[in-house]
This record gives structure tokens, sequence and C-alpha cells, in this order.
């Protein structure tokens, strides 16, 4: 796809000031910019490349000045950083409108779909699927038997929803991610084997979620695992049967959430942290990287450590700990002093 300096100047409302007839087909560095492509401009520690970077375009702020000629083609903006962004948003778009059913694929004679609809090859529909308009498929996608799915969601090549989820409108599931798989439940018997107990729930996912590539989402034993609005979850993340997560709370990477554990709304979770089962983890509570949460944890609290702490509560410890081969040899050193004084006597 190609775009001219005009069109881009007229999607973002800005100006164009050189050769708005001119083309670009890809995205680079402004440090790395080629002909043909695409860069901006926002941080002013980057001001030197304007001046030799090969891009043919450049999105700068309307404040701008050059202090030399440049040969890049500029348009100037309101924000800079903002526009680049709006504007990935719309390539991305304009990729992703793919239309139409491949084969081979498999469709489920009471599966139904609606507009702008597009399904890859090897892709599968159960029995009984309902998805709305505007949804995109990916090649190798599995829809398990009564699936609902809202508008304006896309599920990447890979994913697997198992049957009875629920996903709401606009969501992104990447590939690879799991969806509804049985939650990790099983009783000892007398003979020291387990016995399965049955998950007979399902996942709910609500509007405006992100579900990163890998991760997996059990369905509940009983009920429903929620995602509620908003929430947003990094890839390889595991979130156990009958969890439920706030609305807008983000999570990154290899986090593990154990079952039934409540996480309320806006939180921001750090990579590798895991959550033990059966807590309630309140409002807008911050959990740095590889944390171990234990307990329950009241709104507004910032969490660190294994067993996590509280944040600033953590750094004073961690200043002392630092210390310990050097206050172990001091208490020693007071050790012998003490037994020498007292072999004297």
């Amino acid at each position: 796809m190609k775009f001219t300096a005009t069109q881009i100047a007229g999607i973002l409302e800005g100006e164009v000031e050189g050769n708005p007839q001119i083309a670009v087909h890809k995205l680079s560095k402004i440090e790395e910019g080629e002909k043909g492509s695409l860069t901006f401009l926002a941080n002013p520690k980057y001001t030197s490349y304007i001046y030799s970077t090969k891009a043919s375009i450049t999105i700068v702020n309307k404040d701008f000045v050059p202090e030399q000629s440049v040969s890049t083609t500029l348009i100037k903006v309101e924000d800079a950083y903002k526009s680049f962004s709006k504007l990935l948003e719309y390539y991305n778009q304009v990729k992703n409108n793919k239309i139409g059913v491949e084969n081979p694929c498999y469709i489920s004679e009471t599966a139904k779909y609606g507009e702008g609809f597009y399904l890859g090859a090897f892709a599968y529909l159960g029995d009984n699927v309902k998805i709305g308009d505007n949804v995109k498929i990916y090649p190798n996608a599995y829809i398990g038997d009564n699936v609902s799915i809202g508008n304006n969601v896309i599920v990447f090549a890979g994913a697997k929803i198992y049957s009875e989820t629920i996903i709401g409108n606009n969501c992104v599931i990447h590939g690879g991610a799991i969806i509804g798989a049985d939650g990790f439940g099983f009783t000892p018997n007398s003979n020291g084997e387990y016995s399965k107990v049955p998950q007979t729930g399902n996942v709910i996912i609500e509007d405006n979620v992100d579900v990163g590539a890998g991760t997996t989402i059990d369905r509940a034993t009983l009920g429903s695992t929620i995602l509620r609005k908003g929430v947003k979850l990094d890839n390889q993340i595991q979130i156990a049967h009958n969890v439920e997560i706030g609305e807008h709370t983000a999570i990154a990477a290899q986090t593990g959430v154990a079952g039934s554990t409540k996480i309320g709304k806006n939180c921001l979770i750090g990579g590798q942290v895991g959550i033990v089962g059966h807590i309630t983890i309140g409002d807008r509570v911050r959990i740095q990287a590889q944390s171990g949460i234990g307990r329950n944890v009241k709104d507004d609290e910032a969490l660190q450590g294994s067993p996590a702490l509280n944040y600033g509560d953590f750094n004073k410890s961690y200043v002392h700990f630092k210390n310990l081969p050097k206050l172990a040899s001091q208490i020693s050193n007071i050790e012998k002093r003490v037994e020498g004084e007292q072999t004297k006597q």
C-alpha cells in the first residue's frame, strides 16, 4: 500500500511542506529512514536526524522550524507523536480489512456471522457460533460450539476459543491464545491418584479487551471466568478458572493468576508476578515485576518482593539486605572481642 503526503495530511489534518505527491509504502525510525518510508520527529533529542534522514516524509510538530535545509517532505501537525500513533492505527485498519471466506475451512450449518466477515484458510467455526459485523478470523483459528463474538473483533492465526466463550465488541485475540480450556481441577483419591473435576463454566470477555499471544484463560468450574471491559493482557499470561479481572487493568507477560482470585479496576501488574488463588486485590493496585502476592490487597497499594511488601517498605528493607554481609562481619568481630574480654577476666 502506498500513501501520498497529501493523503496522509488529510488523515492527520496536517499541512504539507515539500512535495505533496511524494509517496511512502513503509515506516522507519528517523535515524534509519530510507527512501519511500515515513517517520516522525517528536523527541527534541532526535532533531539532528531530520537533516540527514532519507525518509521521504516526516511528521513534525507545527512549531518545528528547520535551522537548515531538509530533503524530507514535512507534514506539520499539532502533536507529532499522537498523529503518528493515529496513522499506525489507521494503517492497521486498512491492512486488516480483509473480507470473505477462504478455502479450505469449516463452517457449521448452524453458525452465523455478520457483514464484513473474514475467515482465513483452515479455520473452524463450530455449531451455533454467533459472530457480529466486521469480525476477522485468521487462518488456523478454532471457534468452538456455542461461542458468541461481538462486532469489530480480530482473532489472529492459531488462536483457539473453546465452547461457550462469550467475547464482546472491539476485542483483539492474538495468535496462539487459548480461551476456555479446562481449569486445573483435580481431587486426590484414597489411592493417591487424581480424579478430574469437570469444568462446566465458561469465559466471558467484555468490550475493548486485548489478549496477548500465547496467553491462556481457563473456563470456570462453575459460573464464569471474567475479563471486564478494557482489560489488557500481555503475551504468555495464565489466568486460572473463576478469576475475575476488573475494568482497565493491565497485566504484563508471564504473570500467573491462580483460581478464584478477584482483581480490581485500573490495576497495573508487572511481568512474572505470581498471584495465589482465592484472594481479592483492590482497585488501582500497582505490583512490581516478579512479586509474589499471597494475601488480600487493599485499594491503591503499591507492592514489591516475594512475599510482596509495601513498595516503600521493600526499598527500605532492601538497603539493609544489601548490607547483610557487612553487618554479619561486624557482629562476628564484636562477638570475638567480647569472647576475648571474657577470657581475660
